[in-house]
């Protein structure tokens, strides 16, 4: 595999490495993607039974 670049002997560890890299912070951003739905519709369960928050009453 040539990339344009020389990575020396340890040319798989240092790519596979950055393939790690790449699926951690996919997973952590599809997590986040996934519980920001989930926190919204629990949200949306709240107010559909009356409950408000704190600092919507006026005080």
């Amino acid at each position: 595999m040539d990339l344009g670049i020389d990575l020396g002997p340890h040319a798989s560890f240092i790519l596979s490495a950055y393939g790690m890299v790449v699926l951690v912070i996919g997973a952590l951003i599809a997590w986040l993607v996934l519980d920001g739905r989930e926190q919204e519709r629990r949200l949306a369960g709240l107010a559909a039974r009356g409950v408000k928050r704190r600092s919507a009453t006026g005080t």
